[in-house]
């Protein structure tokens, strides 16, 4: 099977993990489970919410026999272009516009000064924009901290918490289409046993 599709499809289906995790623990597609507590002032939200009920990540790749496509076929090439056009233009979810959230992700460093970042973006599985295509854009947020972060690492796991906004952009690491006014920028961990 096509190499890249094969990573396609296996990031748009969510893994769930548990256990002390550090970054290098991660698999490339590997999702961060929902802690399922209070959120204290912020809604809870898990990657799917972002996405409207009914829309299909993978219906660009219907009709398509995906094992006998080869790196090389054009008509391969051909269907990625178009699947990164429709993923790029991904709807968003308009009732989450204004809402305060908190959410998991893995982060991407964008505006840097020292060892302090200003800017990111936030994805909702290892290896995203780095290691493997960019997910559609409804799966990426442009986050802007209150104040820079120090110490932040490429595919390091936080919890953000600010509004969300509808706005869409971008970043040159990749297409997104929310941003988040970021209040609370908290390190994400996983408790032995218990999912967090």
């Amino acid at each position: 099977m096509l190499p890249k599709l094969c990573l396609l499809l296996a990031l748009v289906f969510p893994l769930t993990l548990s256990g002390s995790l550090s970054a290098s623990d991660y698999r490339v597609g590997e999702r961060l489970p929902a802690s399922k507590g209070a959120a204290k002032g912020f809604q809870e939200i898990v990657w799917d919410d972002l996405m409207p009920k009914g829309w299909d990540p993978m219906a660009a790749f219907k009709g398509i026999d995906l094992n006998r496509l080869q790196d090389s076929d054009p008509k391969a090439i051909e269907m990625l272009a178009k699947v990164r056009a429709e993923w790029d233009k991904a709807p968003v979810e308009p009732a989450l516009n204004g809402t305060r959230v908190k959410i998991p992700g893995f982060v991407l460093p964008l505006e840097r000064k020292g060892d302090e970042i200003s800017e990111f973006l936030l994805v909702p599985y290892f290896g995203a924009c780095v290691h493997v295509p960019p997910p559609p854009s409804n799966q990426v947020i442009h986050v802007v901290p209150a104040k820079p972060v120090k110490g932040m690492k490429t595919m390091e796991t936080f919890w953000i918490s600010g509004t969300l906004h509808l706005q869409g952009g971008d970043s040159g690491m990749g297409t997104y289409a929310y941003r988040i006014a970021a209040e609370r920028v908290e390190p994400y961990e996983v408790k032995q046993g218990k999912k967090r």
